[in-house]
């Protein structure tokens, strides 16, 4: 993994910030501000830590089972976690963990553990906790409650793969949500596997991929080691976040170099699905740990 080319400073903020208002960095906030259907606000944390990823790129597990602990604490107001997740489920439901396995940067598997222990200490049983994700719709398809977690990069066809479109593994036809930049991957959200049942949304962005081209495109020089993890009960809110992170981020590498895929999907899960909030300006955000190079 390659390190940043450069370190942001208070002027490149302020040059970045000029060209384009928080609201409308990635384009997610613009058309949201003058049509939303709702004044409703989301609230999301912000969890950093320098130790999160080494050097060479290897996620401390222990270290970032701490960080989500203390992002949600935060996010329910609750000092306990193990009183948090209880918050969130009960020891009779069957939760399923949606995940995301693809091979250049899947949601580390020592988070995954560790999530699978809080439940248990909630007082699921090892039956009732279930990790997947290809299969998700028939493997996850019957729990009634979810727990949503990938990591943030740029995607060719709907700008970002965040939490909205982590659960398209739940449909039967994937690719039907692929048209006109995916600006319907909302609609996922109301399958019956998946509505009404996902009780958090965790946004990673260890070590985020913010420019790609085509579809599988990987390019370990637009990784950088941003030690981040977003926690959110509103997943277009993690997301509009996680967008704005990566487009700032692009304009300070690569300026106007390189063209931007849409996120058309974030604006209308609001608009059309009333999933939750994608203008920046009615997202509150709590920041907490490290905060070099925090670009939001």
């Amino acid at each position: 993994m390659s390190e940043p080319k450069r370190t942001m400073t208070r002027r490149d903020f302020m040059r970045i910030a000029g060209s384009a208002t928080i609201g409308t960095a990635v384009g997610v906030g613009a058309m949201a501000a003058e049509t939303s259907p709702s004044g409703k606000r989301a609230r999301v944390v912000l969890v950093r830590d320098e130790r999160a990823v080494a050097a060479d790129g290897k996620v401390n597990g222990e270290v970032i089972a701490e960080m989500l602990d203390r992002g949600l604490s935060e996010l329910l107001g609750l000092s306990d976690p193990v009183e948090c997740w209880r918050r969130l489920v009960k020891p009779s439901e069957v939760v399923g963990v949606k995940t995301n396995v693809w091979r250049n940067l899947p949601t580390p598997p020592e988070l995954e553990k560790h999530i699978k222990g809080r439940l248990m200490e909630v007082g699921l049983p090892r039956s009732g906790i279930l990790i997947d994700d290809r299969g998700a719709r028939r493997t996850l398809g019957k729990c009634t409650a979810l727990v949503n977690v990938r990591p943030v990069r740029s995607h060719h066809w709907s700008g970002i793969g965040g939490c909205i479109k982590n659960m398209i593994m739940f449909s039967p036809r994937p690719s039907a949500y692929h048209p006109d930049s995916c600006a319907n991957l909302g609609g996922v959200w109301s399958l019956p596997p998946v509505k009404g049942k996902t009780r958090l949304n965790i946004l990673l962005a260890l070590t985020p991929l913010f420019y790609g081209r085509g579809p599988h495109h990987w390019d370990p020089r637009y990784v950088w080691p941003y030690r981040g993890i977003f926690v959110s009960q509103d997943p277009v809110a993690v997301d509009a976040l996680g967008a704005h992170l990566l487009q700032t981020k692009r304009r300070l590498e690569l300026g106007g170099e390189r063209p931007v895929t849409p996120t058309k999907h974030i604006e209308m899960a609001e608009q059309r699905h009333r999933l939750g909030v994608s203008d920046l300006k009615r997202i509150d955000l709590v920041k907490l740990g490290w905060e070099e190079d925090i670009l939001i």
